[in-house]
């Protein structure tokens, strides 16, 4: 199997096309980066006032359900829907929705966010199904007509993401007979084993670019068992019921990930925020994949695990890539300044706080969600500063895109 890579910036060998249209709707990453931006602003304080009894908020879905489902699907895939509608135009040369057609499609988004606030569960339920499947088809329209035909399989975990989204909301409205958390985990696994795919090409790919004289080579071998043991474990994990069998693969996953992370020469990024943030964060997905194996067996909860996935590797990951790829198609040079040199610290206290305070003692719970949701909504909330008006204006250089 040829796993495909993830170019970050369109081919130098492509003609360069004139600017054309609104700079906001020109590529995918400019209208779905700000919008997941701005859910990670909002969502996750208001949930934390939720939660703490602070404030009355009765969302169309049970409020812990819809804490999980917008980290997931309004924040997490909305990123993954920016990156690939810009990755596949450069794969192939050939446009990814803009203009028009991209505008709806972020405004789709927005509606869902809306009506899961103030409207009737149905009509939410549609709106929030739609979206990713409109992608999906999008992007394999694309691929097919480059015949970019090994770039398909990406095309695919936005169909499983979008089954698992549908599972969610049969589930809440009692269509079928599973726990609505069982969805929400199986696209949590998803969009893990989408990061380990990623970070497989661009950690060496960023680290011999810019590090001179060093040559890291990719095991092939190696890195198709690790992800298939951890495809693996974490199919037990969201599947199966709890046991020494998903404790053990779960366990194997984490080491793995561990020597994958120690063949990529971690301190060699020395003190290029732009490299060590990606290090720092893919870090989380061994400690996530460990904290798992071990609630298997009941030695923590998996809210453990699950934060240390959804908050540290993923929170982390992102921030690191929305930054860099925005930074390079808005044609800014590949350097963090010290605003985002912030938001990357900010996100790693967020999971530190989230996930290793409660460890410490549960009556810390308190404490560190609001310590976790300052620090996660400040890093963000530089990012919207920062980027919206970057995104909202055409590139620097005058190209398209």
């Amino acid at each position: 199997m040829k796993l495909p890579s993830i170019p970050i910036q369109p081919g130098a060998a492509q003609s360069v096309p004139p600017a054309r249209g609104l700079p906001l709707l020109r590529l995918g990453f400019r209208p779905f980066y700000l919008c997941a931006a701005l859910i990670a602003t909002l969502a996750v304080p208001l949930w934390v006032a939720v939660f703490l009894g602070r404030i009355s908020f009765e969302p169309s879905a049970p409020a812990m359900l819809w804490h999980a489902h917008e980290m997931l699907f309004g924040f997490a895939a909305t990123v993954i829907i920016g990156f690939l509608l810009t990755a596949v135009k450069a794969w192939t040369g050939l446009d990814t929705p803009r203009g028009p057609v991209l505008g709806a499609l972020a405004l789709l988004w927005l509606a869902a966010r809306i009506t899961a606030v103030v409207g009737p569960y149905p009509v939410y339920a549609v709106l929030d199904v739609a979206l990713l499947p409109l992608v999906a088809v999008a992007l394999i329209d694309v691929l097919v007509r480059a015949r970019n035909h090994r770039n398909l399989p990406l095309a695919l975990i936005l169909v499983l993401m979008s089954l698992a989204n549908l599972g969610f909301h049969l589930a809440i409205m009692g269509v079928i007979d599973i726990p609505p958390v069982q969805p929400l985990y199986a696209c949590l696994a998803l969009i893990v084993m989408v990061e380990c795919v990623i970070t497989g090409r661009v950690i060496p790919a960023f680290m011999n670019n810019a590090t001179p004289g060093l040559k890291l080579v990719t095991q092939r071998k190696f890195e198709l068992a690790t992800l298939a043991v951890t495809a693996a474990g974490l199919a037990l994990w969201v599947c199966a019921p709890a046991g020494w069998v998903a404790f053990a693969v779960l366990l194997l996953a984490a080491g793995l990930h561990v020597r994958r992370q120690l063949h990529w020469r971690p301190r060699t990024a020395g003190n290029r925020p732009i490299l060590w943030i990606l290090h720092t964060a893919y870090a989380w997905i061994p400690l996530g994949l460990a904290l798992l194996a071990l609630a298997e067996v009941g030695i923590v909860s998996v809210s453990a695990g699950v934060h240390a996935l959804a908050v540290g590797a993923t929170g982390g990951l992102i921030i690191a890539m929305m930054t860099r790829t925005a930074r390079g198609h808005t044609g800014r040079p590949l350097k963090a300044s010290k605003p985002e040199i912030l938001a990357y610290l900010l996100v790693m206290l967020a999971a530190a706080l989230r996930v290793l305070l409660p460890l410490v003692s549960p009556d810390l719970l308190a404490i560190s969600l609001v310590g976790a949701a300052l620090a996660w909504t400040a890093a963000f909330g530089i990012y919207l500063v920062i980027y919206t008006p970057w995104l909202m204006r055409a590139r620097l250089d005058g190209k398209d895109g």
